[in-house]
C-alpha cells in the first residue's frame, strides 16, 4: 500500500527542505510542515483543556455517587430544550473527533516526511531532542489506545467494560438516570484496569509537557519570560491531570471510593 504523496512530501522527485517541500518547479507541497505543526498545536491545546476540565469533573467522585451522577446527567441535558438531549455532548464529541483525526494525520505526516528527508543518515546524541520529544510518537499511540479503551469501558460499555456496566436510562424529555459513579467504581475495582488508567496518566503528563514546549515553539514564542511562564503553566496542568486522574483509580482499588 503506497503512502500518499502529500504525506511523504515526494513530488516531482524532491524531498522536504526545512519546513516546506519545494519540488523542482518551485511549487510547495501542501499542506506545509508549518501548517501541520500549527494544526497539531491548536488541536493539542484543545485536547489539553478538555482533559483538564474532564479531570475537574472527575473530582466529583470524591463527593459521592449522587454528586457524580448528577454531574453526568447535567452534561446530557445541558441547554435542553434549546439543544436536543445529549446535543452538547455530541457536539463536543464531534469536535474532539475532528481534532483527533487532524492531530494524528498532522503528526504522522511530519514524522514520515522527516524520515524520508533524512534518508539513511541519522544524527546521534542530539542534545536538543529531549526524552519526551523522542517518545512523542510512542506516547501518542499509547494515548490513542487509552482513548479507545476509555470509550469502550465507560461510555459505550462494551468489550473491556465491567460486567456490572449500567447504561443511562432516559425517564423524560430532560430527565435521565445515570450510573456513572457505579460504572466508574465497577471498572476501577479491577486491578488491571486501575493500574492501566493510572499508568496512562503518566504518559499523558509527559505528552502534555512536551506538547506545551512544541506549542510555544510553533507559535513563535521567543521571549524568555513568556516561555518560562508558558512551560510552568503546562507543567502545572500536566501535574494536576496526572495527580487528579491518576490517584482516583488507586483510591477506588483501595476501597476509599466505593
Amino acid at each position: 500500500m503506497s503512502v500518499p504523496q502529500w504525506i511523504t512530501g515526494e513530488r516531482e522527485g524532491l524531498a522536504p527542505v526545512g519546513d516546506v517541500v519545494v519540488p523542482a518547479g518551485g511549487r510547495r507541497t501542501r499542506p506545509s510542515n508549518v501548517a501541520l505543526k500549527v494544526t497539531m498545536a491548536v488541536t493539542g491545546t484543545i485536547f489539553a483543556l478538555f482533559v483538564l476540565v474532564h479531570m475537574i469533573g472527575n473530582l466529583k467522585a470524591f463527593m459521592g455517587p449522587e454528586e457524580y451522577n448528577s454531574y453526568a446527567a447535567f452534561l446530557r441535558t445541558l441547554l435542553h430544550p434549546l439543544i436536543p438531549y445529549e446535543g452538547v455532548l455530541w457536539i463536543l464529541r464531534i469536535v474532539l473527533l475532528v481534532c483527533l483525526v487532524a492531530h494524528i494525520l498532522s503528526g504522522v505526516t511530519i514524522w514520515v516526511r522527516g524520515r524520508r528527508g533524512r534518508g539513511a543518515h541519522r544524527r546521534r546524541r542530539m542534545g536538543a531532542l529531549t526524552w519526551g520529544a523522542r517518545t512523542m510518537l510512542v506516547s501518542g499511540i499509547l494515548l490513542l489506545v487509552f482513548i479507545v479503551v476509555h470509550i469502550l469501558d465507560l461510555t459505550i460499555g462494551a468489550g473491556v467494560a465491567s460486567a456490572g456496566y449500567q447504561a443511562p436510562v432516559r425517564t423524560g424529555s430532560a430527565e435521565v438516570n445515570v450510573y456513572a459513579y457505579q460504572n466508574l467504581v465497577a471498572s476501577l475495582s479491577r486491578p488491571a484496569m486501575a493500574i492501566f488508567y493510572s499508568a496512562l496518566m503518566l504518559v499523558i503528563g509527559v505528552h502534555l509537557v512536551q506538547g506545551a514546549w512544541s506549542v510555544i515553539n510553533d507559535f513563535g514564542g521567543t521571549g524568555a519570560r513568556l516561555r518560562r511562564i508558558w512551560m510552568l503553566v503546562g507543567i502545572l496542568i500536566a501535574l494536576a491531570i496526572v495527580v487528579g486522574n491518576g490517584v482516583l483509580p488507586m483510591l477506588v482499588l483501595a476501597g476509599v471510593i466505593s
